[in-house]
């Protein structure tokens, strides 16, 4: 082991013997008492020196034997500590990429807060490489996901839509000026291809073998450019996710509000099904309206501002991400809303409904909810 602290934390001393690392209440951690020695010590743990020197390096400034190790324990526990070489084959396999590296260095530091254990970050930052997502719509919100997600690491980004760019799909993020008259699919892979800090992984590299198999989906996002088939889903579009165990996440803009939301895990959490049984009941005028607003009649452009479906697709990408990495994040089972002018997120939680054929129904919400959260304060001895 190489300990490094994890650089992503800003560290200060709040007193003679205490020092913080971190700034903002998630993710700060408070160490004391820390005397002079320690204080030393703790400055050599930047990742260029394994443990037998930094012992020789501690019983040269006359720290007791045992000490360096006692530090590292509680310091690894804490969450504070960084394996610059730990990780597995998959983070090996990375680390030979210094050119994507490079590009994901800040999502590399940012998962390292996040998830405590060394080599934790880059493990999966690796595994991202290995994954494949489906965003279904490359209008403002689906082609700005789906360029954010292949931004991060995430191996293969695949984007499904039809017809031609219009000057109305481009966004910053997203579609550019230049692709008004391509194929939606062909500048979305386009987009893509730019966005990604190194070509997609060939089959196996990811994980440092020669295995050749494409990946089965870890995603789909249903980001569709009318809004209205996320705000509310048909049930029978998804049929095919719901038989073979695919997690999907609805996301989009509908005239002045955007929605994130729900993430469907099937047999697990509420599905659109559930949703719009649900509606229902609230509403006996419900499936009347749904059958008008999707017959097509009197058709007009949908409303897509681009601030809100700039923001609904950063909230999307950053859902799915947590959600790849292992993480069941609040869109879990629950739909984020917020409307223009003011622009408050609010969420509802959408339960399984008795009559949908999903089979969400029985499961407990600690099922769902178990193991969120950021870590808790700690405060230690030096």
């Amino acid at each position: 082991m190489h300990p490094t602290v994890k650089p992503a934390l800003r560290r200060a001393w709040r007193e003679r013997q205490t020092v913080q690392f971190g700034a903002t209440p998630a993710h700060a951690v408070m160490v004391g008492p820390v005397d002079t020695a320690t204080g030393a010590l703790i400055e050599l743990l930047d990742g260029t020196r394994g443990l037998p020197w930094l012992r020789q390096e501690a019983r040269s400034i006359g720290l007791p034997e045992g000490q360096v190790d006692a530090l590292v324990n509680r310091l690894t526990a804490a969450g504070l500590l960084d394996d610059p070489t730990a990780g597995g084959p998959a983070a090996d396999a990375l680390r030979k990429r210094p050119g994507a590296l490079d590009r994901l260095r800040s999502d590399l530091a940012s998962l390292s807060v996040v998830h405590p254990e060394p080599g934790g970050g880059i493990q999966r930052l690796a595994a991202r490489r290995a994954m494949r997502v489906q965003v279904r719509g490359a209008g403002r919100v689906g082609a700005t996901v789906a360029a954010v997600l292949s931004a991060a690491g995430v191996g293969a980004v695949e984007v499904l839509d039809g017809g031609c760019t219009e000057p109305w799909d481009v966004a910053p993020g997203g579609l550019p000026a230049e692709s008004v008259g391509e194929r939606r699919d062909a500048a979305a892979r386009q987009l893509v291809r730019r966005s990604a800090p190194d070509r997609p992984p060939r089959a196996g590299e990811s994980a440092g073998t020669t295995e050749c198999a494409e990946p089965g989906l870890s995603l789909v996002i249903v980001a569709p450019r009318d809004g209205l088939a996320a705000y509310a889903p048909d049930p029978a579009a998804a049929e095919d996710w719901i038989v073979t165990g695919t997690p999907h996440l609805y996301a989009g803009v509908v005239e002045g509000t955007g929605v994130v939301g729900p993430l469907v895990l099937p047999g697990g959490t509420a599905c659109a099904g559930c949703l719009e049984l649900d509606r229902a009941e609230r509403d006996p005028a419900r499936p009347r309206l749904l059958a008008q607003w999707r017959s097509g009649r009197r058709r007009a452009l949908p409303a897509c501002d681009v601030a809100l479906a700039t923001a609904v697709a950063g909230m999307t990408a950053a859902h799915a991400l947590s959600f790849l990495d292992g993480e069941l994040p609040a869109s879990t089972g629950a739909r984020w809303e917020t409307s223009l002018p003011l622009l408050d997120w609010r969420s509802e939680t959408i339960k399984p409904h008795l009559d949908c054929v999903c089979s969400a129904v029985g499961k407990s919400e600690r099922e769902h909810t178990s193991g969120i959260g950021p870590p808790p304060h700690e405060t230690m001895a030096g």
